[in-house]
């Protein structure tokens, strides 16, 4: 995700760090040479004159304006939905930590955030895998780099099971219920109270799911094609309608056309899935490490790590 403030006057036009720009240069490029040969031959295709007015275009080019507003609209609540269920992750996962260390008794001594055995402790520690594991799911990262960054907050036995199951989270969650279930059977818990921390799961399940859902269905194919060809061809045949009118400003205006419509089109390719790891998407790694923090600091960890800080304007 850009991280920046919005530059003022001439810098706005020249910055290149998170515009669709770098993406559409070859095919911008392209259409002004085409819009250059155009101007130069006066719109003659070997010695045919091609003759097109600007009317067809305007009609054309309102439709597109339109179903390309529409599509990304699509992709941006695509793009906003998933950052308002990981805002739900967040969410949860604190409530979560103060449910498990002030509804679940505990040993009379201090607690101690790395003993493993306290359950407490396990839930707590299990939250940070949760992201971590649901982070990796989305983004379809490498099975062992996902299952090796888990491995600080799990059991040794228990981190061995993770890496041979392909859901992680929902594996994870259904530990923590498990653990709630014996700390029901042994009383360390009231049965009423218990039902707070369940509900809690159960957001996180859902949450995940929902996340699951966004990425494993995308926009139509046949939809995204059709305005990518429709967008291709109306501004490459656009230099034929325009050269007759203005002559020399014809590339000019053709590439200003098509830097809007190529751009709206990549813009749209960016944010319709949410979870990956381009400059526009959400920055997961910054808000697995929030949740990190915040469960670390719940367990009374005195070295907590660091928050991730935009590299170029980029937060990951």
């Amino acid at each position: 995700m850009i991280v920046r403030e919005r530059p003022s006057g001439l810098r706005l036009f020249l910055l290149l760090r998170g515009s669709v720009l770098p993406r559409i240069l070859p095919s911008l490029a392209l259409n002004m040479f085409v819009a250059a040969l155009v101007t130069v031959s006066h719109g003659d295709l070997f010695k045919l004159k091609i003759t097109l007015t600007p009317i067809p275009f305007s009609l054309i080019g309102l439709a597109l304006a339109i179903f390309l507003g529409f599509r990304n609209n699509a992709a941006y609540d695509r793009y906003w939905e998933g950052r308002k269920l990981w805002g739900e992750i967040v969410h949860r996962s604190r409530s979560l930590s103060r449910q498990c260390l002030t509804l679940i008794d505990g040993p009379d001594e201090e607690m101690d955030p790395r003993n493993m055995m306290d359950v407490r402790v396990r839930m707590i520690r299990r939250t940070i895998a949760f992201a971590c594991a649901l982070k990796h799911l989305l983004r379809g990262a490498d099975p062992a780099g996902a299952v090796a960054e888990l491995r600080p907050h799990l059991l040794l036995s228990e981190w061995k099971q993770c890496a041979q199951v392909e859901n992680r989270p929902n594996f994870l969650l259904q530990s923590m219920g498990r653990d709630l279930r014996g700390c029901l059977q042994t009383g360390r818990i009231d049965p009423c109270l218990a039902g707070a921390i369940d509900d809690s799961l159960t957001a996180m399940a859902a949450a995940a799911a929902s996340c699951e859902r966004i990425k494993g269905t995308p926009i139509p194919f046949s939809y995204t094609l059709l305005l990518h060809r429709t967008a291709y061809l109306y501004c490459f045949l656009l230099p034929f309608g325009l050269v007759d009118s203005i002559g020399f400003m014809t590339p000019f205006v053709v590439g200003i056309v098509a830097y809007t419509f190529f751009g709206l089109d990549a813009l749209g390719d960016e944010i319709e899935e949410p979870f990956g790891k381009e400059p526009n998407d959400l920055p997961l790694d910054a808000i697995c490490r929030t949740i990190e923090i915040n469960m670390l600091e719940a367990l009374g960890v005195q070295e907590v790590p660091a928050a991730l800080a935009p590299v170029d304007y980029c937060l990951s």
